[in-house]
């Protein structure tokens, strides 16, 4: 864990104090919220507006960024306007007085999302997150054909497993054979010439803050957008690798059915979504592959003793996501067509 001292030493800086209108003099005391793989979340209240704020380092990028967190913290200024995403409110990307990324936002509240409860507050906050207008030049990446890149990750996280001495020949063949049929399902896909907007790419029921109340209900965990098609977003969503990340739950096809329709309802005329059901039924599978590709990837980092963030919860859901019973499960859903 990266030791709280060093944060408080780092926060005396006069340009943090400044850009937070945090007094000179003032104690800021932090407490552990939350980790992910490559990000550490810390809680403190600002010592005068009694604001409660998080302090985010990240560790690494799973992006390939030289500057991850001003990526993060750029996109979360364009998503301002949805008022369904933290409000961004410092960044040092420098690394000159801490050797990670430092971002502060405000701290939202709210619990995690429950599929059988809030699959259509999901789809407003989506909606209303998918709408808000991109300005030119955007700085988020943007691929021009999705699906392929989506393939072309899988790939590179599963040579991690592939190479290593640790996998297990039968789920190495079972999961190139997956990945080679959900090439062929996209082979004549080409460029994606159809609107984009921010997408987060991830949508985990721990990345959605719910109140249940129709305007206090948020998405956070911007460490990964990008400049996408809504189909991508709804395909992470709704696939079985998202849903059992956290709950156990997989949706049935009628849900997934039933929630399309509500988003397209919710979204009205703020922008064409003619396309999201053909385009769902693409990134579904190939949504499961980059959640069964990631483990795989993840799975031998874990064997890594010098790893530096370690969640006991992610060790044993890898565990669980490259079981046969997993595997075949998504094989037959998506793959023996």
């Amino acid at each position: 864990m990266f030791k709280i001292d060093v944060l408080e030493e780092y926060v005396k800086r006069e340009e943090f104090l400044e850009k937070l209108n945090i007094p000179k003099d003032s104690k800021v005391e932090f407490e552990l919220l939350a980790q992910g793989e490559y990000n550490i979340n810390y809680l403190f209240t600002h010592p005068i507006t009694k604001e409660k704020l998080i302090l985010r380092i990240n560790t690494a990028s799973q992006m390939g960024l030289d500057n991850q967190i001003k990526y993060e913290y750029k996109s979360l200024q364009q998503l301002k306007e949805s008022k369904r995403t933290p409000t961004p409110l410092y960044v040092d990307g420098s690394r000159k007085y801490l050797d990670y990324g430092v971002l502060v936002m405000n701290f939202l509240p709210g619990v995690a999302l429950d599929y059988e409860k809030d699959l259509y507050i999901a789809a407003r906050c989506l909606a209303d997150i998918h709408s808000v207008p991109i300005k030119e030049n955007s700085h988020l990446l943007s691929p021009s054909n999705p699906l392929q890149a989506i393939i072309d990750e899988c790939n590179t996280m599963f040579k991690t497993y592939y190479d290593s001495p640790l996998a297990d020949e039968n789920k190495k063949k079972q999961i190139k054979s997956m990945l080679k049929l959900g090439q062929e399902m996209i082979i004549n896909t080409g460029e994606y010439n159809g609107r984009r907007c921010i997408i987060n790419t991830e949508l985990n029921s721990s990345n959605f803050l719910i109140n249940r109340k129709k305007e206090e209900n948020y998405i956070i965990d911007w460490e990964k957008p990008i400049l996408g098609e809504p189909a991508q977003d709804l395909g992470h969503f709704l696939s079985p690798t998202t849903t059992f990340w956290k709950t156990d739950v997989i949706l049935t096809e009628e849900q997934i059915y039933n929630f399309t329709k509500k988003y397209i309802e919710i979204v009205g005329n703020r922008f064409n979504t003619d396309d999201i059901e053909s385009r769902l039924k693409l990134y579904l599978p190939i949504t499961c592959l980059r959640g069964i590709t990631w483990c795989a990837m993840a799975w031998i980092q874990y064997k890594d003793p010098n790893k530096l963030i370690r969640n006991e919860f992610t060790e044993k859901k890898l565990e669980d996501y490259l079981s046969a019973d997993f595997l075949n499960m998504i094989e037959n859903r998506y793959f023996n067509l």
